[in-house]
């Protein structure tokens, strides 16, 4: 009498095994169903469609420029952005004082003059003796962004005082103040006492360099 009770026990736990086996079955191809309706839909809305030919495609990918193209590329962009105007009229931005100094807005009276007693000591210098206006303006536009870079505060341009220019007349002095005042990195300048060339050359005071920001590193 027990055997007949486990055998029916047994056939009933089969019979509702075969139950749940059958209804996950059919759970599962309503979700297939219901997966390819969803897939189907948008074909279903905008009918038949067929592929455009291979000639009529266009590639839309951009190839990246040549280092070589995207280096000339970027030179002139910062060459442009750094052109010297030789026209400039930089009257009202020189002090009215015997050398016609410059200093810009938020730099003291006592920075020029402490340039021009030489509280500042020369690190770098550049002689434009000889050079065309367009070749030293590029030398000089160089010297400037290079001396910057490597930190330097004060430099000394030698223009010369045009005594060997037709007429007597110093040529690069008024550009080179010109130019001056359009450099970013310059601050001031003054006309270099008599003993650091006077009239035929210009102290140049720049722009301290900002320390690059580092990262810190979290713990």
């Amino acid at each position: 009498m027990a055997g007949l009770e486990a055998l029916l026990q047994i056939k009933a736990d089969l019979a509702a095994q075969a139950e749940r086996k059958k209804a996950e079955q059919l759970a599962a191809l309503r979700a297939a169903r219901r997966l390819e309706a969803q897939r189907n839909m948008f074909a279903n809305a905008v009918g038949k469609v067929q592929p455009l030919p291979a000639a009529a495609r266009v590639d839309l990918k951009q190839l990246a420029p040549a280092a070589a193209v995207l280096q000339h590329e970027l030179d002139a962009q910062a060459a442009l952005a750094e052109s010297l105007s030789d026209e400039m009229d930089i009257t009202s931005l020189l002090d009215t004082d015997a050398q016609l100094s410059f200093r810009r807005p938020g730099v003291g009276v006592d920075v020029v003059q402490k340039l021009r007693q030489g509280k500042w000591s020369i690190q770098r210098q550049i002689d434009l003796h000889g050079q065309r206006s367009d070749e030293a303006r590029e030398t000089l536009s160089r010297f400037i962004r290079d001396a910057h870079k490597q930190g330097l505060r004060c430099v000394r341009v030698v223009h010369g005082k045009g005594l060997g220019s037709p007429g007597k007349a110093p040529v690069l002095k008024d550009k080179v103040q010109r130019w001056l005042v359009q450099k970013a990195e310059v601050i001031a300048f003054v006309q270099a006492p008599p003993h650091k060339g006077g009239a035929g050359a210009v102290l140049v005071l720049l722009q301290p360099v900002r320390p690059a920001k580092t990262a810190v590193a979290l713990p």
